[in-house]
C-alpha cells in the first residue's frame, strides 16, 4: 500500500460515463495519488471491492463513474486505496488520511 483515503464519502454517482472516481483535487494530492492512477475502492457499506482510475474534483468530491456507479450509493463511505511497488529497501512509508463527514482529512497517521 502506497496511500489510502479512509472513510471517504460517496458524493454522486454518474452510470453513463466511461469510468473513473472522481476525487478532491486537494486530497489526491495530500495522499500522493496522481490524476489517472489506478486505485482499488472498498465500499465500507456493502463489502464491494472493484478497481478503476481517479480524476481530479472539487472540494469534498468522491464521484463513483461508470460500471462501478452500480456498486455504490451516494453517501456511502469508501477506502480509496494505491499501490506502488518497490524494492523492499526504498519502500516509503505509507501515507493514510482519515477522512471527516465532509471529505476533510480529520486525521493523519
Amino acid at each position: 500500500m502506497k496511500s489510502k483515503l479512509h472513510q471517504a464519502r460517496v458524493t454522486g454517482t454518474e452510470k453513463d460515463y466511461a469510468g473513473s472516481i472522481v476525487v478532491d483535487a486537494d486530497l489526491l494530492e495530500a495522499a500522493d495519488i496522481a490524476v489517472g492512477e489506478r486505485v482499488q475502492i472498498v465500499n465500507i457499506n456493502n463489502g464491494a471491492r472493484f478497481e478503476t482510475y481517479t480524476i481530479e474534483g472539487d472540494t469534498g468530491q468522491v464521484e463513483i463513474n461508470g460500471a462501478a456507479a452500480r456498486l455504490v450509493e451516494p453517501g456511502d463511505v469508501i477506502i480509496i486505496i494505491s499501490y506502488g511497488l518497490y524494492e523492499a529497501d526504498e519502500r516509503p512509508d505509507a501515507t493514510v488520511l482519515i477522512l471527516d463527514e465532509d471529505n476533510r482529512v480529520a486525521e493523519r497517521l
